[in-house]
């Protein structure tokens, strides 16, 4: 049974033709989980709203003030741990250059060149070694242990994307 046009009718506070609550009230007589969904929204709406208790403001600002400093202390300790593990690859990328620094100009020049000549040559060692690995195990391994390879490799990867998502969004309500 199709329920789109009907949850909509019934969740959304639109203004509906008499066409429309004729076919929904027939609907509703049918279905048993739009009446309930219709039935969970007259509750709803006859709930009467009540006051927040005495001093809830005050208390929510006190919280709002405590989570945005332990935010602050966890961006903090962040950014602490991304340089102290980023300084030691930025050092080892940027070594053959800082060690002729004192040198003259041309020996800046000539280590700049080294440096890039490095990098290029260590990307390309890397791209071989790795395409030399990959045919390797192309050939040894069967085609469904690749698809489990893959599916796990799928799997982790939800899971970090999901554990990401969940460490950094921002909690809403109190």
């Amino acid at each position: 049974m199709k329920h789109q046009p009907f949850e909509e009718w019934l969740l959304n506070e639109t203004s509906l033709t008499p066409e429309q609550k004729r076919e929904l009230d027939l609907h509703v007589r049918s279905c048993v989980y739009c009446s309930a969904l219709l039935e969970t929204e007259m509750v709803l709406r006859s709930a009467r709203m009540i006051a927040p208790a005495e001093g809830f403001a005050a208390r929510f600002r006190v919280y709002l003030a405590e989570r945005k400093l332990a935010d602050r202390r966890r961006r903090g300790w962040g950014a602490v741990l991304f340089l102290i593990t980023g300084l030691p690859v930025l050092f080892w990328l940027l070594s053959p250059l800082l060690s002729r620094f004192p040198a003259s100009p041309s020996a800046w020049i000539v280590s700049l060149v080294e440096w890039g000549i490095f990098i290029v040559t260590t990307v390309q060692a890397m791209s071989q070694a790795g395409e030399v690995l990959l045919k390797v195990l192309f050939g040894f391994m069967p085609p469904f242990v690749w698809l489990i390879v893959v599916s796990a490799f799928a799997g982790i990867s939800l899971l970090w994307s999901v554990s990401i998502w969940r460490f950094t969004r921002v909690p809403q309500g109190v």
